[in-house]
């Protein structure tokens, strides 16, 4: 993406986020004051127009928590656009000759139709082909790390290959099945309890040399990655790289939660491969008393601790 598109993306998404925050203040104000509300825009204060100012309200909340999760997606914005819609034919409904507030009736009238048309602008503009393209780039996170392990390259190779090992180091991953050669079935933990799986294949296998796998579609993410494997300077063991990227399963909050790798992915894929290197030179991963590698390694005080450290597996 060159610098005019990312500017324009990001010109177009700041303009999203704001009307999420829109929705967001005028469905509590409606909410929690409808009758000045009401009075505000010019209308009757009726049981009748107080409840529907109400409903509205709740429309325009989930309209913005949905808009701020997932500002690239039209979807949100046009829904809005409905709303704009339903809003100006009560309030057209309004302009009674009997109603003494028809001023303020024109007044609220005339700003919804400023807030409909920035609502157009932006669903029709995150709806071009082009631009969800560029979306998707932009969501993609890529984490790139590597390792010096004190081990010949073929049984760092063999270790890694067989998928199911990879749960012992990966503190966030639960499980891997083998479904056959290629196959595999995946499943990790995340935040609040989130269970998140997916198939991936493996599309390269290069013995000693390189493993490359992807996610299948209708994963609950995707993602893809290649790990290689490079004799280390003087034969000193092997240099481990690995290179991964992955759609956040919820935009750009998906990307802060980091799903797979806790709350920070380059660094939790740094502690990933400490693990590993602790497991491959060592025969066994010092439990640490906190999540961080760098801390000094502290006998664990109880048999849940030591589970939780080893990702909940005796």
């Amino acid at each position: 993406m060159n610098d005019a598109s990312a500017r324009d993306y990001r010109n177009v998404e700041t303009l999203a986020v704001g009307l999420g925050w829109f929705s967001i203040g005028l469905g509590l104000a409606e909410l929690a004051a409808p009758r000045p509300v009401a009075r505000l825009i010019g209308v009757r204060e009726d049981p009748r127009n107080l409840t529907l100012i109400r409903s509205f309200g709740m429309r325009e909340l989930g309209n913005g928590m949905a808009i701020l999760a997932q500002p690239q997606r039209s979807t949100w914005l046009w829904s809005r656009v409905g709303g704009d819609v339903l809003d100006l034919a009560c309030l057209g409904s309004a302009f009674d000759s009997t109603n003494p507030r028809r001023r303020r009736v024109a007044a609220a009238t005339a700003a919804v139709l400023g807030v409909t048309a920035l609502d157009v602008l932006c669903a029709q503009q995150l709806s071009r082909p082009e631009r969800r393209a560029r979306v998707e780039q932009n969501r993609r996170v890529t984490v790139r790390k590597a390792i010096t392990i004190r081990r010949p390259v073929n049984e760092v190779y063999e270790f890694w290959k067989q998928l199911e090992n990879l749960p012992r180091f990966m503190r966030h991953l639960e499980s891997v099945r083998i479904i056959d050669q290629a196959r595999s079935h995946w499943k990790t933990r995340g935040p609040a309890g989130l269970h998140v799986e997916w198939d991936a294949e493996i599309v390269d296998d290069r013995a000693s040399e390189l493993i490359a796998w992807r996610s299948l579609p209708g994963s609950d993410v995707e993602n893809s990655g290649t790990v290689r494997f490079r004799p280390a300077p003087r034969g000193d063991g092997t240099e481990l790289h690995v290179d991964l990227q992955y759609q956040p399963p919820a935009g750009r909050l998906g990307k802060g939660i980091a799903w797979l790798f806790g709350e920070e992915p380059a660094q939790q894929m740094a502690d990933d491969l400490r693990r590993l290197k602790q497991l491959l030179e060592l025969g066994e991963i010092p439990l640490s008393d906190g999540p961080a590698l760098w801390r000094p390694a502290q006998p664990a005080e109880t048999p849940e601790e030591v589970l939780a450290y080893q990702g909940g597996r005796p």
